[in-house]
């Protein structure tokens, strides 16, 4: 990945942040030049766009969104911006529900999560969405496994919890217009998966880091 950024990045990460009037706090740790998974709640198609322009530049320049292929690749425009302009990784929803087997299924985790781990490479970080889907914005959904499993692959990678206020009045599901409104961003304590810890107790964990932020923000 450059070291730069994409000037029409800059001028789109200005924008979102304009739309959605994003404050950003961070709750349990500081902006860093580490490697990073932010993983968060997702209630609207402008949530990575929003979470990517909240970082610092510097930080910006080195973070890779995880996004959803059929969506991204909708238009040639779309594309264009996920491909070139947000160095996006684009993943296919569902991939592993649509496995005929339960070998294939395992097969398309496993690509998955190296698909993944390669773009985190040795200087980059992620940002992740673990519901897989967009939720309704009055709780956050189940945790899907990839990031336990790409948290094991990488585990040098520190993984920040992150809450987003209020995007999904701004971008309802089905709008392609958003609607300026304020919104609030809290990053969270770091965590990792404990030596032994199964599976689902880490996501356990993970899904409460991400839903107690939301308590820390002004009411």
């Amino acid at each position: 990945m450059s070291e730069g950024i994409h000037p029409i990045a800059s001028l789109l990460a200005a924008v979102a942040r304009g739309i959605s009037g994003v404050q950003v706090q961070w709750a349990g740790c500081e902006p860093s030049e580490r490697q990073r998974i932010y993983f968060a709640n997702h209630t609207s198609h402008l949530d990575f766009v929003v979470l990517w322009s909240a970082l610092p530049s510097y930080i910006r320049a080195r973070t890779r969104p995880i996004a959803a292929k059929d969506y991204w690749e909708e238009s040639w425009l779309r594309r264009y911006l996920a491909e070139n302009v947000f160095k996006a990784v684009l993943v296919e929803r569902g991939a592993i529900s649509k496995a005929q087997s339960p070998e294939e299924a395992k097969f398309v985790s496993r690509s998955l999560i190296e698909e993944m781990a390669a773009a985190l490479g040795k200087t980059n970080s992620l940002i992740l969405f673990p519901e897989g889907t967009r939720g309704t914005g009055e709780k956050v959904g189940e945790f899907r496994s990839g990031l336990y499993h790409l948290a094991l692959r990488r585990p040098d990678v520190e993984l920040v919890p992150a809450y987003l206020e209020n995007m999904n009045r701004i971008l309802p599901k089905g709008e392609i217009l958003p609607v300026p409104m304020l919104s609030l961003l809290t990053f969270g304590k770091p965590i990792q998966v404990e030596p032994r810890e199964e599976k689902n107790v880490f996501l356990e964990r993970a899904w409460e880091a991400v839903s107690t932020l939301r308590r820390i923000g002004p009411a």
